[in-house]
């Protein structure tokens, strides 16, 4: 009679905690979050205490993937508009009067300085999947349209900041919620059809644009050299195109096997700049190779597959779009970041994720990550 009343014990406690985990998507962490301390310990090592910086918040965004993953998605679209709608109230608070560093408008000083626009990497996501759940069955061009309207209005704050690279990322999040809602490819097509013949007529006429003098409407000056300065870096090798022209040699240097671990000699006679956040990549690449990077890449699509198949496998329309954009922001980080250090992208100033530097950005990918966590968990504990 007494074993009925038995206290249970921790290891009974906490068993339930971690069931439905899955397993394959923390192994890609595991393998990514190795990357990254190796990497920080080699390129940070005479920075302070980036290496210790870097592993307590990777504890913390492990903290935070843990607490969302014992959210069902059910709970997780309760947030969605308060968090939105929290993110938006910030993000005018920056344009009003927030912290301006290096010239930009984006942060802002709440007790601990913050930035809002972060916030929004998961909450647009989470906003539109909410919306998309509450039109399921009844789809129209109009919902659609308030989708687009949803999103650009945070797009258009961000990029005044301005923050180019936050934008890109934030409208990647949002396009990918929209396209999986079931956008028509007729709408989708001619954009994409303009943004390449845009890009030929820029590669085109590349001397006349680029030259002095000359203003592109939309961009800042800043975002207009840096897109001049993608198509030819040799134009000026000491100053707008030092930082791509030394990632180039880096990731080159490490030719197959690489040079060895702290054996970096572009990073550590600090050639290479921002070797710690948006040029970790070719830190790495100088020091561990195409052997290393290989296992670097592997290691992102293996996530983003299986980040995937969640969605796919994802019991809600909900859980479905949200865990397919969250897959998505993994995707346009890695992506983003190996091609603009690579010098096939222009230089946006977007982190590689759990490799780079960065609490705020760290933290958004643990949330991003226990979103994932939270809907395969969903999957797996529903009665079959």
């Amino acid at each position: 009679m007494s074993a009925v009343f038995d206290k249970p014990s921790l290891r009974q406690r906490l068993i339930p905690l971690f069931l439905g985990f899955d397993g394959p998507l923390a192994f890609a962490v595991l393998m990514l979050v190795a990357a990254g301390l190796l990497t920080m310990y080699s390129s940070g090592y005479d920075h302070g205490t980036r290496f210790y910086d870097h592993a307590r918040n990777m504890l913390i965004a492990g903290t935070i993937l843990f607490v969302v993953a014992q959210l069902p998605p059910q709970r997780l679209m309760s947030f969605a508009v308060p968090l939105y709608t929290l993110g938006v109230a910030l993000l005018i608070a920056v344009a009003i009067f927030g912290v301006t560093k290096k010239g930009a408008r984006r942060w802002i000083n709440l007790g601990v300085v913050i930035q809002p626009s972060e916030i929004l990497k998961i909450a647009m996501p989470l906003m539109l999947a909410w919306w998309f759940q509450r039109r399921e069955g009844q789809l129209r061009p109009l919902d659609f349209a308030v989708a687009g309207a949803l999103l650009v209005v945070p797009v258009g704050l961000i990029m005044r900041q301005p923050d180019l690279g936050t934008a890109l990322l934030v409208l990647a999040a949002g396009l990918s919620v929209i396209f999986f809602a079931g956008l028509n490819w007729k709408l989708i097509a001619p954009p994409l059809v303009l943004g390449l013949v845009g890009v030929a007529l820029i590669v085109w006429f590349e001397p006349r644009l680029c030259a002095d003098g000359v203003h592109w409407p939309l961009l800042h000056d800043y975002q207009q050299q840096r897109v001049c300065t993608l198509l030819d870096p040799t134009r000026d090798p000491l100053g707008k195109g030092f930082h791509i022209i030394q990632g180039m040699i880096a990731i080159g240097s490490g030719g197959v096997t690489g040079k060895g671990f702290m054996a970096g000699t572009q990073t550590h006679l600090e050639f290479i700049p921002e070797r710690t956040t948006d040029f970790i990549f070719a830190a790495f690449s100088e020091e561990f190779g195409l052997i290393g990077n290989g296992i670097l890449i592997f290691s992102f699509l293996f996530l983003v597959l299986r980040g995937l198949a969640i969605a796919l496998d994802a019991p809600t329309l909900f859980s479905r779009l949200l865990a397919g954009a969250v897959t998505s922001i993994f995707f346009t980080y890695a992506f983003v970041n190996m091609g603009m250090v690579s010098g096939i992208l222009p230089v946006v100033g977007v982190p590689l994720p759990f490799i780079s530097y960065g609490g705020t950005a760290m933290v958004t990918l643990g949330m991003g990550l226990g979103i994932l966590m939270s809907v395969a968990r969903a999957k797996r504990l529903v009665p079959t």
